[in-house]
């Protein structure tokens, strides 16, 4: 039930963004690079390796100055983390791949440069977890295991699962170009400032953990109309 109250959110907000006093849409889709950053229960770092996944939505941008736009979207974007331990000379990998529903609120400064415009973006975005799938492998065999998401964690909860909070916040950073037929590619980055690790009602009052989504990205767009 969750979900589908968020996919019609999803449904309003694109329709809102096709239908506002926008130049155009922008169709766009690319690579992400995502980690984990944060800490552990004991307060050290933590120590995960990035993980290479997707983004794919629509953008517009609305003037609200010369060369200045307000640019909304609304995206796909998969993000999670992979660590690596030695247990007993054995290589044991875990992985967790997280699938979220993201809306960016940027703003634009877009001159003219050559034949076509220079893109520099920033601003905020909030996201909201879907989808999730977590790995263990060590050995030869690999193990899959659920991912929920869930403000807390009970002690009555499964261990066989990965928690997260469903909700993310944070920064976006972005900078490119659009050439005059409307292709374009752009370099971003993107900083989660919200924990997406949930509380643990069986952790002790020490408990340090901090999770943050974070990473960069590479897109290509395509303007439709504007």
């Amino acid at each position: 039930m969750k979900n589908l109250k968020i996919m019609f959110v999803a449904i309003f907000f694109a329709a809102f963004i096709i239908n506002s006093n926008a130049q155009g849409v922008v169709i766009r889709g690319g690579v992400n690079f995502q980690n984990i950053n944060g800490k552990n229960a004991l307060g050290d770092n933590l120590e995960n390796n990035m993980i290479v996944g997707f983004n794919a939505g629509i953008m517009t941008e609305a003037p609200i100055a010369p060369q200045f736009f307000f640019q909304p979207g609304l995206l796909f974007s998969t993000k999670g983390a992979e660590r690596e331990d030695v247990l007993l000379g054995q290589t044991i990998t875990s992985k967790v791949s997280l699938g979220y529903l993201e809306v960016p609120l940027n703003l634009l400064f877009k001159p003219m440069l050559g034949n076509g415009h220079l893109i520099l973006s920033v601003g905020p975005y909030v996201g909201f977890g879907l989808t999730g799938k977590g790995t263990w492998s060590a050995g030869g065999t690999e193990t899959d295991y659920d991912v929920k998401y869930q403000k807390s964690v009970e002690e009555s909860d499964p261990i066989d699962v990965y928690y997260f909070k469903r909700f993310d916040a944070g920064a976006n950073l972005a900078a490119g170009y659009e050439f005059a037929g409307g292709l374009s590619f752009q370099l971003n980055t993107q900083l989660g400032l919200l924990d997406i690790n949930p509380e643990y009602k069986v952790s002790s009052s020490s408990d340090k953990t901090k999770w943050n989504n974070t990473g960069f990205g590479i897109s290509l767009g395509y303007r439709i109309g504007g």
